[in-house]
């Protein structure tokens, strides 16, 4: 097993998807403030719960869209704390591609390190542990937005989205790799 492969085959299919809403879109995000990426984040890994959990799905995005989804809006939660002014603009598609590669850059090498330290002990969690583990990091950042951005001892923002990014990658690698056992 490969991660840092299987980590930018699906970095490479979030971007595509992240670079074709840009086409459709533009970077209607960039209105976006802290806490409402925090809620449309929050909003797919709720959903993420609720599909682990029923016996019936009455909407067509699948589990794995809604982990891309949280990628996508991670990076672009990265993008805006660095541009730090949400603001009606629109970035060139250049400029949106430019500053997601930044990011993305900057959250795989930050993977790549705990991976090193942590043996890669993800391969051992469970896909509803993910989703959890992603709930408590918007948690957090819900409470250090409440005591306006400042944290005594603990790691900022930025952190939080770079580890729901990394959770995302891996329950995506692990649901890719039980597609291709069964």
């Amino acid at each position: 097993m490969n991660t840092s492969i299987q980590y930018d085959q699906i970095i490479n299919s979030c971007k595509e998807v992240f670079l074709k809403k840009t086409i459709d879109y533009g970077t209607s995000w960039r209105v976006l403030r802290t806490i409402s990426v925090v809620d449309q984040i929050f909003i797919k890994a709720q959903r993420i719960r609720t599909l682990q959990s029923a016996t019936e799905q009455m909407v067509a995005d699948d589990i794995p869209s809604e982990f891309l989804g949280i990628i996508n809006y991670g990076i672009i939660g990265l993008i805006q704390l660095k541009l730090n002014n949400p603001i009606i603009e629109d970035l060139s598609k250049e400029k949106a591609d430019e500053l997601y590669s930044e990011e993305i850059a900057t959250v795989k090498n930050t993977m790549l390190a705990k991976n090193h330290d942590y043996g890669e002990a993800w391969r051992d969690m469970s896909q509803e542990s993910f989703a959890d583990l992603i709930l408590v990091k918007l948690l957090r950042v819900k409470q250090i937005l409440a005591n306006d951005g400042k944290t005594l001892i603990s790691e900022g923002i930025d952190a939080n989205y770079t580890d729901i990014v990394n959770y995302a990658v891996f329950a995506l690698i692990k649901l890719s790799e039980n597609e291709k056992k069964n």
